[in-house]
């Protein structure tokens, strides 16, 4: 999956930049910081609870982060009226649901797991949710000729991403708060 992250990011970003596209670069962002995560996850698997928490709360805020990077990006097409290319943000954004939908199945069973399992799937929810939405921006700028579907799918990228590093905030804040987490 880290793989699998990393090469979509590479390709989401360069087409959403050549395309003109807010929301295949907001989901672009959601690829790199998945690829981050899986990365941290993995790292800090067998660790103890303590340093899985304090893995989920470096994520919780790079999902953050990445959230008002792309209301930012939001603002900037809005205010230059950037007409994205529909064709290019249907193909790579049908390309982007397959490659999370096999990554959501794997990830399926650690939905409800400690906050460092739970960001790693919510980020993969995030990220088909982002793909059906990439697909539908895609079908409303073909339909209305201007790039008002993609930015609108973009700020709602955005706002699942900053809804999402909430609930990885508070849950990693609750277990760091555990009073056997003290001593450790």
């Amino acid at each position: 999956m880290l793989g699998i992250n990393a090469a979509m990011f590479l390709v989401e970003i360069g087409a959403g930049l050549a395309a003109g596209s807010a929301s295949l670069q907001a989901d672009a962002l959601d690829f790199l910081g998945d690829a981050a995560n899986y990365g941290i996850s993995l790292f800090v698997v067998g660790m103890a609870l303590r340093y899985r928490a304090m893995a989920a709360l470096a994520k919780g805020l790079s999902m953050g982060g990445f959230g008002i990077w792309v209301l930012v990006t939001v603002i900037w097409h809005a205010v230059h009226g950037t007409l994205p290319s529909a064709i290019t943000m249907g193909t790579v954004g049908s390309a982007a649901l397959a490659a999370n939908a096999a990554s959501f199945a794997i990830l399926w069973l650690y939905r409800a797991g400690d906050a460092n399992m739970r960001s790693a799937w919510i980020c993969t929810r995030n990220d088909v949710l982002g793909n059906l939405a990439v697909l539908l921006a895609a079908l409303g700028v073909s339909g209305t000729g201007t790039g008002w579907p993609d930015t609108a799918v973009a700020a709602t990228m955005a706002a699942l991403a900053l809804q999402g590093a909430s609930t990885v905030l508070r849950q990693s804040f609750a277990e760091l708060r555990q009073p056997q987490l003290a001593s450790v």
